[in-house]
């Protein structure tokens, strides 16, 4: 059995200016949700959640949850927000196509202002918090953005079976902090163990939670913290041990778990203080193993549970993010290759700078692969097809951008989030959005050389690139007969 991504099936009427300004934006969205619920009743949010990140001026929508007699979709990595964030790209690339616009250009000029920011996501960033636009100029000059578009140009113009495009492509996500417990234990012999109901899925939750035990239990003497770290366990809850665990998703578990093991160890340092400062008075040399086992033998408690729920004014906060890509196609193949990536992103104030590029190089990946390789198959009777890796293409190391830039931003400091950290985990992925969109320019500019040749039929730029862009797709769009239409080009010039 399987379950999948949403498919959708969206109408919309979009008004906007000559300048590219979007005035007003309407909806229609239909959701195939399969035979049953399923998650499928908090879709509807999470897609209109990660359209609002342009500012369309007057937003209404329509949205219907479809029962059908195919299997019941599920949640995968952002539900519901990638599905957003590519629909808001879309109606920007329509936009600029049909005003003969550089696409780039629409983009910033339906950017948030702090003030629209604030009026569609309820007041929920603080003056200096919004990084996006600085992070798009940023992102612009570390790429050599506009330099490389202009090399684009000429490389199309020169080069007959390749195309290139590139496109730089925001995010905004609106994450949501859980409820979450923890309990931190001090054994006899030192050693620390720890439990949080979140699970440990290769995020790093256990490393991040590991060194915050390390960081607040070394408040009691900061010379402890290094030697603490390899005393501590992070063991696998039950629900036995740690109730209400909740859910492991969102991107937002992490430091949850964190923030809960944060108040434990407080709880404990109170505690471990006065026994250490009393040792202290006794002339007595104090180190981690001689405090514990004093405070094993006056019947210091050395355990702490705790229920971490974020304050009603701090439950969701915004990530922001942008990224450039840049695609070469094969006229003749269809096929994509990703030459470069360049990504700068918003993580606040890192817990841990390595775990948090290793989601964002991961997410943005796993991005490409439902953009431009994940074909979802099925028979006659809704039934999956593409059961394997040689029929469903996942992505591979060739999948990865040849050259892959990531800078992690670290903002300052924020006293409602924890520890003035930022999610890293879901937000990167709907940037792979950059690269489906550096495609549509790089089939644009095969099919602008169709129209030199007077081959064309359609318009040069408005065609719609299926997702995944997979290569039929790529291939289909420039023109299956692109052959031929190249040597009737050239027979019709020699006979002139």
């Amino acid at each position: 059995m399987t379950g999948g991504r949403h498919p959708m099936k969206v109408t919309y009427s979009v008004g906007f200016k000559s300048s590219g300004k979007i005035t007003a934006l309407h909806l229609d969205l239909l959701i195939n949700s399969g035979i049953s619920d399923d998650v499928s009743p908090m879709l509807p949010l999470n897609v209109i959640k990660a359209l609002k990140k342009y500012d369309w001026g007057a937003l209404s929508f329509d949205v219907k949850l479809c029962k059908t007699n195919l299997t019941s979709k599920s949640a995968m990595r952002a539900p519901g927000e990638v599905q957003g964030s590519y629909i808001a790209e879309a109606i920007i690339e329509h936009v600029s196509s049909s005003l003969s616009m550089e696409v780039d250009s629409v983009r910033n000029k339906n950017v948030h202002t702090f003030e629209s920011l604030n009026l569609v996501y309820d007041n929920i960033v603080s003056v200096g918090e919004y990084t996006l636009p600085s992070i798009m100029d940023k992102l612009a000059v570390s790429s050599s953005f506009f330099q490389r578009s202009k090399m684009i140009e000429q490389f199309n113009q020169k080069s007959t079976w390749k195309k290139r495009g590139i496109s730089r492509v925001p995010i905004v996500y609106e994450a949501t902090q859980q409820p979450k417990p923890g309990k931190v234990s001090i054994l006899q012999d030192g050693s620390i163990v720890v439990e949080v109901g979140g699970i440990e899925i290769g995020q790093g939750l256990w490393t991040k939670v590991k060194q915050i035990t390390a960081y607040s239990l070394g408040l009691i003497e900061s010379s402890w913290a290094k030697e603490l770290v390899e005393k501590i366990r992070v063991i696998q809850a039950d629900t036995l041990s740690i109730v209400q665990g909740g859910y492991t998703a969102g991107s937002t578990t992490s430091e949850s778990s964190c923030e809960a093991v944060r108040l434990c160890c407080n709880v404990l340092v109170e505690r471990l203080r006065p026994l250490k400062k009393k040792l202290q008075e006794q002339n007595v040399s104090v180190d981690w193993p001689t405090l514990i086992r004093q405070a094993q033998l006056e019947s210091v408690n050395l355990a702490a549970n705790s229920y971490y729920v974020p304050e009603s004014d701090s439950t969701s906060y915004l990530n922001f993010g942008a990224a450039v890509s840049e695609v070469e196609i094969d006229i003749l193949t269809g096929e994509t290759t990703i030459l470069q990536s360049d990504i700068i992103y918003d993580c606040g104030q890192s817990l841990n700078p390595a775990v948090d590029m290793g989601q964002i190089e991961g997410a943005f990946v796993q991005g490409i692969g439902f953009f431009m390789n994940e074909e979802y198959l099925t028979n006659e009777e809704g039934l999956m097809v593409s059961n394997s890796t040689w029929t469903y293409k996942i992505p591979t190391i060739d999948t990865i951008p040849r050259n892959f830039n990531v800078h992690v931003v670290n903002s300052g400091h924020h006293e409602k989030r924890v520890l003035s950290s930022k999610a890293s985990g879901e937000p990167p992925l709907l940037l792979a959005a950059s690269v489906h969109c550096a495609a549509r320019a790089a089939v644009k500019a095969a099919r602008e050389q169709l129209k030199q040749w007077d081959k064309l039929n359609g318009s040069v730029s408005e065609f719609y690139l299926d997702v995944p862009a997979i290569l039929p797709v790529v291939k289909t769009q420039c023109g299956l007969d692109y052959v031929e239409k190249y040597l009737e080009t050239l027979l019709a010039q020699k006979s002139n």
